[in-house]
């Protein structure tokens, strides 16, 4: 059997256990801790919080407060602040962690589409050249070279530095960057 060391990955396994009684995107953005809760930044009606199982460093998702499955369900308001806030989440990883491209996307139709949470969310995933290796191909392994502590730190510098800021956070003190969009909508 090939292995692969990981030490730092014992901060996970060793974690306290953390139920999540209910959706996790409806109980996470209600924690008082941001930074624990992988929330990193938030505007009027959506948040961004950090994958936990990246496919890649800085894969974070644009959520919605409203619990709904299909954009469909959004009103206008929600709908185009959630996009400005996509297109905010592009800006600050290019800002801060320059990837080469990005994939962004939504698994809606629960399993049948490879989605495992009915709460809407979009997927922000840097790419680089060549981060598809030999790995994932013949090993059926995805390597991740950053800790989701760092990359939280990367992602939360580049939101601060961005457009839209009202509150830049600390992110040290567990407070997520805060956004505010001209909407131009009433919703």
């Amino acid at each position: 059997m090939d292995r692969i060391f990981a030490p730092w990955r014992i901060e996970w396994v060793e974690r306290d256990a953390d139920p999540i009684d209910g959706c996790p995107f409806c109980v996470l953005p209600e924690r008082e801790d941001a930074r624990e809760a992988r929330i990193v930044a938030r505007s009027e009606r959506n948040y961004v919080i950090l994958n936990n199982a990246p496919y890649n460093p800085g894969h974070a998702m644009v959520i919605p407060d409203a619990h709904v499955e299909d954009p469909t369900d959004l009103d206008d308001a929600t709908l185009l602040d959630h996009a400005r806030l996509k297109a905010a989440t592009l800006a600050a990883l290019r800002r801060d962690l320059d990837p080469d491209g990005v994939n962004t996307g939504q698994n809606l139709g629960g399993d049948a589409a490879g989605g495992s949470i009915d709460h809407l969310h979009t997927h922000v995933v840097p790419r680089w050249s060549g981060d598809t290796n030999f790995m994932p191909v013949t090993g059926d392994t995805k390597v991740i070279v950053e800790a989701i502590e760092r990359t939280y730190d990367h992602l939360h510098d580049g939101f601060a530095a961005g457009e839209h800021v009202v509150d830049p956070g600390d992110a040290d003190a567990g407070d997520a960057v805060r956004l505010s969009f001209d909407l131009g909508v009433d919703g």
